[in-house]
């Protein structure tokens, strides 16, 4: 992590999906940023709020329009899941830079999820 004493993080620290899994067993909000496209080819998580990347902004400000009903404020865990670290880490930077203070990201993302066996959905059916 890039910090100074009197600066914030600029980058989440890496969990693996157990740790991630325990996290949101505890109460962490588990926030699902990848595409619709990727979420029916691989699947979905049953419990993660879903989160367009580019709504990011307004979904976490509180108190705005569209603001996500389960934020309870900038200490609030948050674990970031994408199909892989390079699309969740620029999404933890944002939430840290707009003053969220425990945020992860998952290392290798759904596919490290998926393969530690915690909760998921089927992919949607081919047709």
């Amino acid at each position: 992590m890039s910090t100074t004493p009197d600066q914030a993080p600029t980058e989440a620290p890496l969990v693996d999906a157990a740790s991630a899994g325990r996290a949101v067993d505890g109460g962490a909000l588990l926030v699902d940023v990848r595409s619709e496209a990727g979420r029916a080819a691989a699947g979905g998580l049953p419990q993660a709020v879903v989160v367009a990347k580019d709504e990011v902004a307004q979904r976490f400000a509180a108190g705005a329009p569209g603001a996500l009903e389960q934020l309870r404020g900038p200490d609030q865990p948050v674990v970031v899941i994408c199909g892989s670290p390079a699309g969740s880490g620029p999404v933890t930077a944002q939430l840290l830079a707009a003053g969220f203070t425990d945020v992860v990201h998952v290392a290798g993302g759904f596919p490290a999820w998926k393969a530690a066996g915690l909760p998921t959905t089927e992919p949607a059916a081919r047709p």
